[in-house]
């Protein structure tokens, strides 16, 4: 058996992928640990909001990429911009939603301990899973990257001291077809590999309103290659290789309202529409009628050194990550060309980072760290806008960004007394940010450079240099063996960057600053009733600094109104979060969360387009007071139970249900309400006591839920197409799962 932390509760299933050290029997309280503060603790002795999910968990909720981690975890969402490749991150209502892909997230992802700061690089299969920890709240003193949001940490399987092999097949509904494996073992007395792959294909459901074709298989494919080398008695290198395919369909979009071009809405939550203006199909080499597509590949090797150096341990870690891209996404799901958009993307990422850590006299805990990154995207990203502004509007906007990032992180713990710790850190981050080389090109115009009204092939350069200080400081109170109190502030940063788009203007490359975020929380976490019942809960206020939000400028030169990410001055955020797992018995575990926050301008001057447009000249409107557009309300939870059957069996169930609250988005305005909506999900298992093996018949959205994932328009609004990214339907299918 292998055990979980959901809502910092526990609960057991059978779980291939686990590590062979986590074992229980279902009559035993379990333990399981983390390293959210980069040292094995319990989730209950850290003094910081986050939900663990193990391997198994994430098989049995049919989570295959970080998206699916929005409906298992109080305060997140993640979405994907107009339904493609690029995701937003957010946690406790920070977040950043931008389609381009230049830009830093707010929530920091960890893959094996290496950051993965360009938010597209994070869309491949997740596969041979030991957990993944989510953390809430600013972190930077502990980790190589800066956050607002918190952090996502996916920690692979490890390579196992004895030989070992697993494998899982799933089909489903649509003809979904999902596999994963690992063979695990030591090949000499200091040695030890693991290897481990993962596919999917098929599930296509969406359906093309006008030639009846199906939309939506999946082809991804994805490897690793764990190496563990004892160097000596207190030096271990662990070498990680991974890489993916990701060739399959992307989502079709949805018209929620007719379209301008006389296209009615589509009527079936399945419909989709999708097409090409004869212009740019012959601009990108494909078809007019071609679907959306994603042709990615990416891979990445890092290093990993541990030695135990006396009473210091240090901890390096060198990776490379690359991606390459290619991605067509038909934004306003109309059959001609009015807002399709072809991605080609190929980003290098490569980090060191070097840390240090110790415990002085078991009191003073410490780590501290350098960390060093050097980004390189290189994008061209081509729109198609002849159907919306005539001949001659198939545009390409090339551009290039290199990112280097220096930082030094320290983090203390200082136990007081027994019962108090006074908890501090210090982070300071250089930041360069270079774009090189922008420039919008049309195929009937060529170069466009609206600057000068001329066209004269001008290619754009901008520059954002900045270095930030920030931090945390917190008190942690144990007045009993199985509670803990803690009250902290802490300062996040995120970077600042540019706007990339289809620029005619260069006045819409002016930098955005980075935003800084105050934040003050205070929670509890504690268990009783013999250890069958936890219970954490938490309270926190946002303040924000120069949120980045989307927006627009007015330039009064040409009298346009030109799209930008703008600096909001001041805003806020607070809400609170509890989770409770109760174990009445051995063999049952019921978990609830729930997560509320709220958020709104405090002082934002924003540009009133409309009236702008109409006026001719700047209109400003003041946004203090307005929601600031995100859930404010969501909840999970879930029953599982698993009995013996006889002296040799046993029999599992589990239900889990979800809700996220509407999200209002006010900058667009009210025709973009995304409702509310409840998601279920049911599992039935059987197999041997041993874990040998193990089928299971499993339901998906078992009440086919209908519901959207986002809103948004392409051009303007209630304009060309007003498109909904639609989530899916009711599937239903089974699995087999077999361990050696």
């Amino acid at each position: 058996m292998s055990c979980t932390a959901l809502a910092s509760g526990l609960m057991c299933n059978f779980a291939y992928a686990q590590s062979d050290t986590q074992t229980a029997s279902p009559a035993t309280r379990d333990v399981i640990t983390v390293t959210a503060l980069r040292r094995e603790q319990s989730p209950q002795d850290v003094s910081v909001a986050l939900t663990v999910l193990g391997g198994n968990e994430l098989i049995a909720l049919g989570v295959d990429t970080l998206n699916g981690l929005e409906n298992v975890s109080p305060s997140l969402e993640i979405e994907s911009q107009f339904g493609g490749g690029q995701p937003s991150y957010s946690i406790r209502g920070v977040g950043f939603r931008d389609y381009a892909t230049l830009n830093a997230p707010t929530v920091g992802i960890y893959v094996d301990d290496v950051a993965f700061p360009v938010p597209v690089m994070t869309q491949g299969v997740l596969f041979d899973v030991d957990r993944v920890e989510i953390l809430r709240g600013p972190q930077g003193t502990l980790y190589g990257r800066n956050t607002t949001g918190g952090a996502i940490k996916v920690i692979s399987a490890r390579p196992t001291d004895e030989f070992r092999a697993g494998l899982v097949v799933e089909g489903g509904r649509f003809g979904r077809v999902d596999t994963e494996g690992f063979i695990s073992g030591p090949v000499s007395e200091t040695v030890r590999i693991r290897l481990s792959g993962a596919s999917a294909n098929g599930g296509g459901w969406q359906i093309n309103r006008e030639t009846g074709e199906k939309i939506g298989d999946a082809e991804k494919y994805a490897l690793r290659g764990l190496i563990e080398v004892d160097l000596s008695d207190t030096i271990e290198a662990l070498i990680n290789i991974h890489g993916f395919v990701d060739d399959s369909d992307g989502l079709g979009l949805q018209l929620f309202n007719p379209s301008v071009f006389g296209a009615a809405a589509h009527s079936g939550r399945r419909e989709t529409s999708f097409g090409s203006s004869d212009e740019f199909a012959t601009l990108v080499g494909f078809d007019a009628g071609q679907r959306p597509f994603r042709n990615n590949e990416g891979w990445g090797a890092s290093l990993t050194l541990n030695a135990a150096l006396g009473d210091v341990d240090v901890v390096y870690i060198g990776s490379f990550e690359t991606l390459n891209r290619k991605e067509f996404n038909d934004w306003d799901a109309l059959t001609i060309g009015a807002a399709g958009v072809f991605f080609q993307s190929s980003v290098d990422v490569m980090s060191h980072e070097l840390r240090f850590s110790g415990n002085t006299a078991n009191r003073f805990r410490w780590v501290g760290g350098l960390y060093y990154s050097d980004e390189d995207l290189n994008e061209i990203y081509q729109s198609d806008f002849v159907a919306s502004f005539g001949p001659g509007f198939a545009v390409t906007t090339p551009y290039k960004q290199d990112v280097r990032t220096l930082a030094a992180y320290l983090h203390t713990d200082f136990d007081v007394t027994d019962m108090i710790t006074i908890v501090a850190g210090v982070r300071y981050e250089d930041e360069e940010r270079r774009l090189r080389d922008l420039g919008t090109f049309a195929t009937g115009f060529g170069a466009l450079n609206f600057a000068n009204g001329t066209l004269d092939g001008t290619l754009e350069n901008r520059d954002l240099n900045s270095d930030n200080v920030s931090g945390k400081i917190g008190v942690n109170i144990k007045p009993a063996k199985d509670i803990l109190l803690y009250v902290s502030y802490s300062r996040g940063i995120k970077s600042g960057g540019f706007t990339a788009y289809n620029t005619l203007n260069p006045n819409a490359l002016d930098p955005f600053t980075p935003e800084k975020l105050n934040a003050y929380e205070a929670g509890f976490k504690t268990q009783f009733a013999d250890g069958t019942v936890t219970m954490n809960a938490a309270v926190f206020y946002y303040d924000y600094k120069n949120q980045q939000v989307q927006s627009a400028i007015f330039d009064a030169g040409t009298g346009a109104i030109v799209g930008r990410i703008v600096n909001a001055p001041e805003s806020e955020i607070y809400g609170a979060e509890l989770e409770i797992t109760y174990r009445p018995a051995p063999w049952l575990t019921i978990g609830q969360s729930l997560g509320y926050k709220s958020g709104e301008f405090k002082t934002f001057t924003d540009l009133d387009t409309a009236a702008t447009a109409i006026a001719a000249t700047a209109v400003s409107i003041d946004r203090a007071g307005q929601d600031l557009g995100f859930p404010n309300l969501g909840y999970q939870g879930f029953v599982a139970a698993q009995m013996p059957v006889a002296q040799t069996w046993r029999l599992g169930g589990r239900v889990d249900y979800s809700y996220r609250g509407e999200l209002a988005l006010p900058l667009l305005g009210p025709d973009y309400l995304v409702e509310d909506y409840w998601l279920a999900n049911a599992q039935l298992t059987f197999g041997p006591r041993d874990d040998r093996w193990e089928i299971a018949l499993w339901g998906r959205n078992i009440f086919n839920a209908d519901y959207d994932e986002t809103r948004n328009f392409f051009i303007a609004p209630g304009g060309v197409a007003d498109v909904a990214a639609p989530g899916l339907p009711a599937t239903y299918g089974a699995r087999l799962s077999v361990r050696y």
